[in-house]
């Protein structure tokens, strides 16, 4: 672990000054689980719904601290090489026909095939050599000479097994390169990881993290970002619009309206140059913030309400927390949103152990570092 005396932050109230800086507000226990990341080096795993800002956090770690960002986006079927890295089959190919002559210098004197294919395969070190390395992210991070950030976006997207591939590079910062040896990171990289809850990740993986729930903000948190983001939206409205916004998201949507999107709804509202939140022009805009037509149907048949003075809102609609600035407990985390309950049926923990790839195994598919290397040696020479 290097000196504190280089960590970026002095303090948490420093964390919170440096992000509001780079237009990120954040609160107390956002400020105190990132100072102790970097402090601690250890990696940082976000969880919550979509759209609270977790990515945005990541970028706005990268601008505090002078680093370089590299980001690894997680999606089903992906593979390692991916993100560790791969072999540049192309120049290994241009490689080998420039030195065709020296090859057949090599086996001249070969008296059969066995011989010739071993004095080839001594040659190797020529071939699997870090000229024909491509980095991908999470090498990148580790043996790269300018210190990074490593956001790995949406992990819980991945399947397990590339949650085996991460777990080298976040519990020692290192990657093993079987044909060249094993990486270490001169200075360690702040690792972001962020998961939308679409499935549970593995305990070895949470293990290697500090963890942090981020949930959609309060009222008047949100009020706040909206008017850091100079939307041109006068405040008295900007806090009615974070009003209706928070009453939207407890409605039993697909998906509920982001952060950035509230942000794109109050700039909408000010190009329009509106001075009052009527119904009508609210019904007309909210095509803004929700992108599914059934979510829609509902917000328009409830907007006439949000809007009365004397509404009598129906309980459902205050949301279990959501922008209450409180926390979830047990079964309430996922009963704002319809959608994200029907995803996560079909997307269980040990989806991918049961013939997922169409033969029964034990546990995830994984490449074997053998079949790799053996795949990585089939040159045509």
């Amino acid at each position: 672990m290097h000196d504190t005396t280089e960590a970026p932050f002095e303090s948490v109230q420093e964390v919170l000054d440096r992000f509001a800086e780079c237009g990120y507000l954040g609160d107390q226990r956002l400020a105190t689980t990132v100072f102790l990341s970097t402090r601690l080096e250890k990696p940082l795993l976000l969880e919550g719904p979509a759209g609270v800002g977790k990515t945005e956090l990541a970028k706005a770690l990268a601008t505090a601290t002078g680093r370089r960002l590299l980001r690894l986006q997680c999606y089903e079927g992906q593979d390692e090489t991916k993100a560790l890295y791969e072999w540049d089959y192309g120049k290994q190919l241009l490689y080998t026909q420039m030195l065709r002559d020296k090859i057949g210098e090599l086996v001249a004197e070969a008296p059969d095939l066995h011989t010739a294919v071993d004095a080839i395969g001594d040659q190797d070190s020529a071939f699997f050599s870090e000229r024909f390395l491509a980095s991908r992210p999470l090498l990148d991070a580790v043996r790269g000479e300018q210190p990074a950030v490593l956001l790995i976006d949406e992990v819980d997207r991945a399947d397990e097994a590339l949650e085996a591939v991460l777990l080298e590079c976040l519990g020692e910062y290192q990657v093993s390169v079987p044909e060249i040896g094993t990486y270490r990171a001169a200075t360690p990289p702040y690792v972001v990881l962020t998961s939308n809850n679409t499935r549970d990740l593995s305990a070895a993986l949470k293990r290697r993290c500090l963890h942090l729930f981020l949930d959609y903000p309060d009222v008047q948190r949100e009020l706040e970002i909206i008017r850091s983001k100079n939307t041109g939206l006068p405040d008295a409205l900007a806090a009615q619009l974070a009003e209706i916004v928070r009453d939207i998201r407890g409605l039993p949507l697909r998906k509920a309206p982001s952060i950035s999107e509230t942000i794109d709804w109050a700039r909408t509202l000010a190009v329009l140059g509106v001075d009052e939140l009527g119904p009508a022009l609210l019904a007309d805009t909210a095509n803004v913030v929700l992108k599914y037509e059934r979510d829609l149907d509902r917000a328009r048949e409830l907007i006439p309400q949000l809007r009365d003075p004397n509404r009598d809102v129906p309980e459902h609609l205050h949301g279990h927390g959501h922008g209450h600035g409180h926390g979830h407990d047990g079964a309430e985390v996922d009963q704002y949103d319809e959608g994200k309950r029907v995803r996560a049926a079909m997307d269980q923990p040990g989806r991918h152990d049961d013939g997922y790839y169409g033969a029964r195994t034990s546990g995830p598919l994984q490449r074997s570092g053998a079949n790799r290397s053996s795949d990585a040696r089939k040159l045509p020479f």
